[in-house]
C-alpha cells in the first residue's frame, strides 16, 4: 500500500501534522524543533512534510532530520501541484484521527497546535475543523487590504462566519477532510464546506509572525479576482446539499 493513500493505524500516532512545502530549506529544522516543543509528550504524533515539488535542498535538509528520529516523513511530490494538493496528500498519508496543518514558512506558530488539537478531542464529534484566525497579521499592506475585501465578499455569498480563511493552522478529523469534495483551492473553503456536512467549527486567535527565510510560495489565493471560480462552485455545492435520509434494513 503506497504512503499516499495510508489508512488510519489504530496503533499509530493520535496526531499526525502536515506540513506543505515548497523551496523552504532554511526554515525545516527551526520548524520541527517548535512543533517538538509544543506538543511534546502531551500527545503521541508524527510530522508529513508534503515536498511540493522543491528545487533547493528542502529534500535533504528533511533527509537528515530523518535519520534522527522515526516520527518524521516526506512525501514528495515530483512536480509542484498547489497547497490544496500537498495538503490532501499528506491527510491521505497521516496515521492520526487528529491531523493539524500549519505552514512551512514560520509564520504559523506551533505553540497555537494543542489549542486546535484539544478543539477537537473535546468537541467529541461535533466540532468538525479547528480554525486559526490571525490577529497582528505580518502583511504588507495591500496584501492585508486584498484579504479583507476577499474575506468580506466569501462570507456575504457562503455565510461561513469566518474573517479569515487563510490561515494555514487548522485542525480536523482525517475522516471528516478526506469526505469532503476536492477541488484545488479547498484549503481556502474548509469552514463552509465542514459547516455544509453538518458539523461545527471552533475559531482560535494566532499570532502570526514574520517568515524566517526565503519568499513566498503559497499564499495568494485569498484574493479575490483569483477565487471567484472557486466562490461560485461552493456556493452551487452548498445549494446543492440534501440532507441524507435515514435508511434502515428491512428483515
Amino acid at each position: 500500500m503506497s504512503e499516499a493513500s495510508s489508512p488510519t493505524n489504530n496503533a499509530g500516532p493520535a496526531v499526525s501534522v502536515v506540513v506543505p512545502v515548497r523551496n523552504e530549506e532554511n526554515n525545516i529544522g527551526p520548524l520541527i524543533d517548535e512543533i517538538d516543543t509544543a506538543l511534546g509528550k502531551q500527545w503521541s504524533y508524527e510530522i508529513i512534510y508534503v515536498n511540493d515539488g522543491s528545487t533547493d535542498a528542502t529534500g535533504e535538509r528533511l533527509l537528515e532530520r530523518m535519520k534522527a528520529r522515526n516520527n518524521l516523513r516526506q512525501i514528495r511530490h515530483e512536480k509542484s501541484a498547489g497547497q490544496s494538493a500537498a495538503v490532501r496528500t499528506g491527510v491521505r498519508a497521516a496515521r492520526g484521527n487528529i491531523v493539524v496543518t500549519l505552514d512551512g514558512d514560520g509564520q504559523n506558530n506551533p505553540a497555537f497546535l494543542p489549542a486546535l488539537i484539544l478543539a477537537i478531542e473535546q468537541g467529541e464529534g461535533r466540532v468538525g475543523l479547528a480554525a486559526g484566525q490571525r490577529v497582528g497579521r505580518q502583511d504588507t499592506a495591500f496584501k492585508k487590504w486584498q484579504s479583507r475585501i476577499a474575506n468580506a465578499v466569501r462570507n456575504a455569498i457562503l455565510k461561513d462566519g469566518t474573517r479569515d480563511t487563510g490561515c494555514g493552522l487548522k485542525g480536523f478529523r482525517r475522516e471528516v477532510f478526506l469526505a469532503l469534495p476536492y477541488f484545488d483551492g479547498l484549503h481556502r473553503f474548509l469552514p463552509a464546506l465542514v459547516r455544509r456536512e453538518g458539523f461545527d467549527i471552533v475559531y482560535v486567535d494566532v499570532i502570526d509572525r514574520p517568515r524566517r527565510s526565503g519568499v513566498s510560495n503559497y499564499g495568494f489565493f485569498d484574493r479575490l479576482w483569483v477565487g471567484l471560480m472557486d466562490l461560485a462552485g461552493v456556493w452551487w455545492l452548498i445549494r446543492r446539499k440534501k440532507s441524507k435520509p435515514v435508511a434502515t434494513e428491512v428483515r
